[in-house]
């Protein structure tokens, strides 16, 4: 009967041990539980970031837009009345001298909003902020922007436009002759 006792014994430890299982189970389920609704909580809260961030640009972009278009108002305006202006007849030198008053307001507005003119007359020719139209043998050291044909513009730091320029080549030494193909 010993045996019986010890094997009943073995039987009563095994239930003992079976409520730790499950209580270790219940827990693990509840902390499952837990860290779930707090991925669900964190993954809203980065949506929520998300569309905040997005709508904040856009708010943004339109204020940036509504202060340029509010400044360019006044040219528009000054350009409405040149305008007029034309159709009266000896008013070319009055028209003349506001075409120059809008072009230098409008200047400033541009430059205020961060755009640049390349300086493009008298420079090395730099093909990041020149582009070649038209070239012509020179006598100089290196190739030099002769004629500005269309002006270019830089956009607080990137080239928006590159300038449209006639280059005078630099004079080449007796032994940079072109390669001429064979005959």
């Amino acid at each position: 009967m010993s045996s019986e006792k010890d094997g009943d014994s073995s039987k009563r430890s095994e239930p003992g041990s079976e409520p730790a299982s499950e209580d270790l189970l219940e827990q693990e389920k509840k902390r499952s539980e837990e860290l779930l609704n707090r991925m669900k909580y964190l993954q809203a809260d980065f949506e929520n970031y998300r569309k905040r961030t997005e709508r904040e640009m856009q708010e943004d972009e339109e204020r940036t837009a509504l202060g340029l278009v509010n400044r360019l108002v006044s040219v528009l305006d000054d350009l409405e009345l040149a305008s007029a202006n034309a159709a009266k007849p000896g008013q070319a030198k009055a028209v003349s001298e506001g075409i120059k008053m809008i072009y230098k307001n409008l200047n400033s507005v541009m430059k205020t909003a961060g755009l640049r003119r390349i300086e493009a007359v008298g420079m090395p020719f730099d093909p990041r902020f020149h582009e070649a139209v038209e070239k012509v043998d020179g006598s100089g050291k290196t190739d030099t922007v002769v004629e500005e044909i269309r002006s270019g513009y830089i956009f607080r730091g990137q080239v928006l436009r590159p300038s449209m320029v006639k280059v005078e080549l630099a004079m080449k030494k007796a032994g940079e002759e072109e390669a001429k193909p064979n005959e």
